[in-house]
Order: C-alpha cells, then sequence, then structure tokens
C-alpha cells in the first residue's frame, strides 16, 4: 500500500503537548511547520483522546501531517476507530495518519479495565473490522494507516495490513532489520529520542529518566534482548550501551549522525523526541535548533 500524503523525511514525536493548553498547542504545531517539519506524532496515555487531539493540531495548522503514535485499540471498538480516521480525513485530505498499537498490559488492564489479549491475533482481527466497518457519511478520497510495530511478526503484518510501520525505541540497526523484513514499499516511519546535551552525565541522566517507563515494559525490553542487549544491559537504569544506542544525545551534528544512520538503514521518515530535564515545557529551543540541522 502507498499512503495518500506525501509525509517527507523529518518530523517531531512528542508527549510535551499533555501539559499545555490546547491553544499553545495550536501556536506550536504551526512554528512547527513554519520550522519545515513535515509530520507531528503525539502519544495517547493518560491525556487527551487521540482523534480529539489530532482535531486541534489540524485545526490549528494548514499542511503539517498530524500522526497518531499510537492510538490504542483497547481505547475505541474498530467501528469508532474507523470513523474517527475517515472524519479527520474527509476534513483535512491528506493530513492524518492514523497509527494504531496494541499499547502495554498496565494501560490495557489497570488504567482501562479491559483484558490484554495476544498481540497478532487481535491486531489482525482489528483491521479486519475496521476495513469491513460501514461510514454512512461523507467518505474521505484516501486513508492512511501504520501500525506500531517492534518484533518480526508485527512488523510483517504492517507491511501487509497496512502503509507501513511505526518503530519507537530503536537503534538504526533495528531499522536495517525492519526494511528487509517488510521490503522496499511500505512506510517506515522511526521514532528517535535525542538529548542536545554534550555533557555524557547530564546527557545519560535525562535519556535514563525517559527510558525508565520503557524498561518495566515487556514490549520493548524483549526487543531489545532480540537486538542483542542482555538483561544486565537492561537492569538498573539500563546500561551506557543501551541509553547511548537508543537515544541520541550530543550536538546538533550528533544527532544528525544518528538520524542519517536510520535513513541510511531505510528509514523513509525520522520523527525527532527532543527530551530536556523539564519534561514539563516544550523543547522549543531544541525544535528550532534541529531544524536547521536537519531539514534541508
Amino acid at each position: 500500500m502507498k499512503p495518500s500524503h506525501p509525509l517527507k523525511r523529518i518530523g517531531i514525536w512528542t508527549g510535551a503537548f499533555e501539559a499545555q493548553p490546547a491553544r499553545k498547542i495550536q501556536e506550536t504545531v504551526m512554528e512547527l511547520e513554519e520550522l519545515g517539519y513535515g509530520a507531528v506524532w503525539f502519544s495517547e496515555a493518560f491525556g487527551r483522546e487521540t482523534f480529539t487531539q489530532s482535531a486541534l493540531l489540524l485545526a490549528g495548522s494548514t499542511r503539517i501531517v498530524v500522526a497518531s503514535g499510537i492510538a490504542n485499540i483497547y481505547g475505541r471498538d474498530p467501528f469508532t476507530m474507523a470513523s474517527g480516521q475517515k472524519t479527520l480525513s474527509e476534513a483535512y485530505p491528506n493530513r492524518y495518519l492514523l497509527g494504531l498499537g496494541i499499547s502495554h498490559v498496565p494501560l490495557v488492564e489497570q488504567l482501562r479495565g479491559h483484558k490484554y489479549a495476544k498481540a497478532i491475533e487481535t491486531m489482525r482481527a482489528y483491521l479486519d473490522a475496521m476495513d469491513a466497518a460501514p461510514y454512512a457519511s461523507v467518505p474521505p478520497a484516501a486513508t492512511s494507516r501504520v501500525l506500531a510495530a517492534l518484533g518480526p511478526r508485527m512488523l510483517e503484518l504492517a507491511a501487509k495490513r497496512s502503509d507501513g510501520a511505526h518503530t519507537y525505541n530503536v537503534p538504526p540497526e533495528h531499522t536495517a532489520q525492519a526494511r528487509e523484513l517488510m521490503g522496499k514499499g511500505p512506510l517506515l516511519c522511526v521514532e528517535q529520542a535525542v538529548v542536545l546535551e554534550t555533557d555524557a552525565s547530564k546527557a545519560r541522566q535525562i535519556a535514563r529518566e525517559f527510558l525508565k517507563l520503557y524498561l518495566g515494559l515487556p514490549n520493548y525490553t524483549n526487543n531489545f534482548l532480540r537486538l542483542g542487549f542482555t538483561k544486565e544491559d537492561i537492569k538498573d537504569g539500563g546500561s551506557d550501551h543501551l541509553i547511548d544506542a537508543i537515544v541520541a544525545w550530543g550536538d546538533a551534528k550528533a544527532i544528525q549522525s544518528r538520524v542519517r544512520a536510520h535513513q541510511d538503514a531505510g528509514a523513509d521518515h525520522v520523527c525527532i523526541q527532543a527530551l530536556s530535564a523539564d519534561t514539563k515545557v516544550l523543547p522549543l529551543r531544541e525544535w528550532r535548533e534541529l531544524a536547521g540541522a536537519l531539514i534541508h
């Protein structure tokens, strides 16, 4: 499948919108658009609902692609997910990309009260139901979706049943493996966490704080083990080896080098997640500086 929109090479991935009022995030997405970023990806966990947030961002901008990273399939039944996607795709042609994912046990069972089921079978059945869902409104000219994928089976499903894959917390080695597995056609949209800090101790401290949540989630730790990291790498906040492989840090040239490594490995689109010590503040400084280094 080919995407309905021309997704540019560089985008933004952020969880920082949650602490900001709606008007502020609309002003911010307009600036990201003006800086030349091709897409803005945002999380869905404890804050705003994904379609509502997407509508806010789409209404506050004119060209940038808005992508859910990711919409939790346990948060909506397939009919509702398909309807939401079609509504935004019709209202904002070629500007909405639905990222779908199976999320994690704590966010599904403790937060939402559902039973977390087998990943591949659940996602396949969900896609079947989405594709069969009726829609008695104005149909969009096209829709686009990608699947959050790390392991081989989900990457294969993403290649067969969507426009491609959205990967997260992965080094360029994983990008190369994903591209080989999926083939040349499907989109490969890679998130890359970055810290604009040249002091190794400070940078790794920020990176460890960011990775703390993910080091307790089997979806990610299993992927790290598949990539050759050890259980020792995952313990005690993560080894320097793991931290440096997953979070790029240093000056803008160092960040640029990591992005190019993903591109050389087969990424169509790299979305930068800029990290800082203050997680409640928008990383505007980092976004502005990185735009000059990454967008040509």
